[in-house]
């Protein structure tokens, strides 16, 4: 697997923007200086409990590390999942950001796609952060408040998400959902 230097340069910008040396940024995140350093030169791709982790440490979004920095301006956009779709931060998990994180609003979203059987698990995000799943074809199930709440199409649910939680597929065909993050301010 490729890693991606966009994450890496993200990194980069907003450790500088906040103007921490990566022995700071490894104690705000718990990830290691040696690994904090090897993903801003591109050498390694976290995956995507790893980037949550550090998004959390930084207490910024997720979209924050993925897409280019937000606009102040709100513009109209259209977007095509397919076209976005990416699985370089984890096999059988696809994730295509439809809107990214913009303060205006204070959420992100995000079409994930999960492999026939496959299980993500999350840890806890900062406090006040909320995600609303959304199934929009196969069969799935949430993790949150400890036992998993299975979901059809069309069916959705909404839950504070500074506690572990995770997506399974729990069919033999793709299961697609669509995530919007919610974060309380200043992300």
């Amino acid at each position: 697997m490729q890693p991606d230097k966009s994450v890496g340069e993200n990194l980069r910008q907003l450790r500088k923007e906040k103007g921490w040396s990566l022995d700071v940024a490894a104690k705000a995140t718990g990830v290691s200086k040696a690994m904090l350093g090897q993903i801003e030169r591109g050498e390694s791709s976290p995956t995507v409990a790893k980037l949550w982790q550090i998004a959390s440490g930084f207490n910024t979004s997720f979209s924050r590390f993925i897409a280019p920095p937000g606009r102040e301006i709100l513009e109209s956009m259209f977007r095509d999942a397919a076209e976005l779709r990416q699985e370089s931060l984890n096999q059988g998990f696809f994730v295509s950001l439809l809107f990214p994180f913009e303060q205006t609003l204070g959420f992100e979203i995000f079409e994930i796609s999960l492999a026939p059987h496959y299980q993500h698990q999350s840890e806890p995000h900062n406090l006040g952060v909320t995600e609303h799943i959304l199934c929009i074809s196969g069969e799935m199930a949430v993790l949150f408040a400890d036992q998993w709440h299975p979901l059809k199409p069309g069916q959705a649910v909404r839950f504070n998400a500074h506690q572990p939680h995770g997506y399974k597929n729990l069919g033999t065909e793709q299961a697609v959902f669509h995530n919007v993050i919610h974060y309380p301010s200043n992300p």
